[in-house]
């Protein structure tokens, strides 16, 4: 089954994205390390938080797209069964 551009992109974001989590959570808590453990902590799981938020979010674009097609498809069915016992 071949992916349309659409999806592509998404899940090309959706590893890019997973990837940003890891790096700048890292980077988050190394410069907030100075000040102090629990601020870097607690720094670090509110970008993590806010970054699986976003992540979600492009989750969902993807699944309401199946979710569309998987619609156009029972569309299309119901109609071929309406046309042919209205017949």
């Amino acid at each position: 089954m071949q992916k349309d551009v659409y999806e592509r992109i998404i899940s090309f974001l959706l590893g890019a994205s997973w990837a940003i989590v890891l790096f700048g959570a890292l980077i988050t808590f190394k410069l907030f390390i100075s000040l102090g453990l629990a601020l870097a902590i607690f720094l670090t799981l509110l970008y993590i938080m806010i970054s699986l938020f976003l992540i979600l979010a492009l989750d969902a674009f993807l699944v309401n797209k199946k979710r569309l097609q998987e619609a156009i498809k029972q569309t299309k069915l119901l109609e071929k069964i309406y046309a042919k016992h209205t017949k």
